[in-house]
């Protein structure tokens, strides 16, 4: 039985990861700083609860002593937390405490929940990380007119997903017995995206969730140090 952790999983892009990864057999640990929405989307699709704000050093080592004490170790972390702070519509919030926030939900997160992650990580057989990152951190879609990313100035959001890619990147290279990988999930109808999601232009969180729930569930012979999408490889 392979066992994972989903961060930010209470909604949208996680939670649709979750549902499919527990259809996929996975026991699947929906992690979410909400105890209410987290324990309500963990029986919607058939998980575990565990609170979890990535921001919080004390709640991250809570969440891992559970994870730990339920006795079936962790094989999958599925970093997916993540926000942004907007003024209105795609504007974002410039101010220095709305950039510090982003970037500690969407970097240092990341950082403080696999460092927590790795003493059972490194237990497991087939362990695996995926980063959901995002093409508006992509230096090479960012330059490519054909993408959507080079028409969309994304300051604080964009450049820490490029963060993100830096320490997926890292993390392969400073732990190679884990396959660790960055994910684009493609414009998706959330509330990170922006708005409504009933009435927002991007696909329906559970078809980009398929990308993320793929990667969460790649053999030992799969590839690491890598930003994937959809369609394939994605440039750096």
């Amino acid at each position: 039985m392979t066992t994972t952790l989903i961060t930010g999983a209470n909604k949208g892009l996680g939670k649709e990861t979750a549902r499919l990864l527990v259809h996929a057999g996975h026991t699947v640990w929906v992690g979410s700083r909400d105890p209410e929405r987290g324990e309500a989307a963990a029986a919607e699709v058939g998980g575990r609860f565990v609170q979890l704000d990535v921001t919080d050093d004390a709640s991250v080592a809570a969440a891992f002593a559970t994870i730990a004490a339920a006795g079936d170790g962790l094989d999958v972390l599925v970093n997916n937390a993540g926000i942004a702070k907007r003024l209105g519509g795609t504007a974002e919030a410039l101010d220095g405490p709305s950039v510090l926030e982003v970037y500690d939900t969407n970097v240092v997160g990341i950082v403080r929940v696999t460092e927590a992650a790795l003493p059972l990580l490194a237990a497991s057989a087939d362990p695996v990380i995926v980063n959901v990152s995002s093409a508006l951190g992509s230096f090479w879609a960012t330059h490519e007119p054909s993408r959507p990313a080079s028409r969309f100035v994304s300051l604080v959001y964009g450049s820490s997903k490029a963060a993100v890619s830096m320490l997926t990147v890292q993390y392969a290279k400073a732990h190679p017995g884990i396959r660790v990988n960055a994910v684009e999930p493609g414009i998706t109808a959330t509330e990170l995206g922006g708005g409504d999601p009933g009435s927002h232009p991007g696909r329906p969180a559970i078809e980009s969730a398929a990308v993320v729930a793929r990667w969460a569930s790649i053999g030992p012979d799969g590839p690491t140090g890598t930003f994937q999408e959809d369609a394939g490889e994605l440039g750096w």
